[in-house]
Parts: C-alpha cells; sequence; structure tokens
C-alpha cells in the first residue's frame, strides 16, 4: 500500500474484482433487459397516461361513437374522425362533468380557442354517445 500525501492507494484485490464483476453482470443484464422490452412493447399501443385527462380521452378515443340523430342533422358535416380530432385536441372540464355516476358518466370537453364550441359525451361501458355539442 502506497501513501501519497494523506491518501492510502490500495491494490485492487479480489474482494474488489468481485465487486466489479457483479456491476458487469448486473449492466449486462440490464440493458439486455431494456433491448427486450423495447422489441415487446414496439408493436403495441402501450402509453403511460398519468394525468386525470389523458386517462379519460384515452378511454373516449377507444369506444364507437354514436352521435344523436337530431345532432347529425343540425350538423351534418361531422362523422366520427371529426369527433375523434375533436376529443383529442379539447379538453376535459370536470367542474362541468357529471364524473360520479354509476352507469354512464357525462364529460365537457371544450376548446381553449373558442368559449363556444363544446362536446357533451355520455361514456358508457362500450359506446360513447355525443348528448350536446355546439361547433363553430
Amino acid at each position: 500500500m502506497k501513501i501519497i500525501g494523506r491518501f492510502r492507494l490500495k491494490k485492487l484485490t479480489n474482494s474488489n474484482m468481485n465487486l466489479l464483476y457483479r456491476i458487469g453482470y448486473y449492466l449486462i443484464g440490464f440493458s439486455v433487459g431494456l433491448i427486450f422490452l423495447t422489441f415487446v412493447f414496439s408493436g403495441k399501443k402501450t402509453s403511460c397516461n398519468y394525468s386525470p385527462t389523458a386517462r379519460v380521452k384515452s378511454n373516449l378515443l377507444q369506444k364507437k361513437i354514436k352521435l344523436s340523430f337530431k345532432l347529425q342533422n343540425q350538423y351534418p358535416q361531422i362523422n366520427d374522425s371529426v369527433l375523434r380530432k375533436y376529443i383529442e385536441e379539447g379538453n376535459i372540464d370536470f367542474s362541468r362533468s357529471e364524473t360520479q355516476l354509476d352507469s354512464c358518466r357525462i364529460y365537457h370537453i371544450d376548446f381553449e380557442n373558442n368559449e363556444n364550441f363544446f362536446l357533451k359525451v355520455s361514456n358508457c361501458e362500450k359506446i360513447l354517445e355525443v348528448i350536446n355539442a355546439k361547433f363553430p
């Protein structure tokens, strides 16, 4: 053991080498695991929706959308793909929504750029029904 100034330098002993081997094996296993996870999750539609708004939007977009006959006559240009785009871009206003209902929860979706533009949807188990809407 050499002493340089106030520091002591040790030679690498067998116990230190075991620690280096353990760290090396850990890093190899960790990198193989990461590669495995990228292959497993690359083909699936996995997402991390942590905010309540993102979770509700994800749930709404997975369902079949039903537009009432009255709204179809009032807005003939609105179809399923347009409604999905509006849901993706809109903001869910939980203060105007009725989320405590047992059967079908009702969500109010509004838009930042226009106060008179909104969607009110009923989120049932298998279907999403547009109850009320006002488009520009």
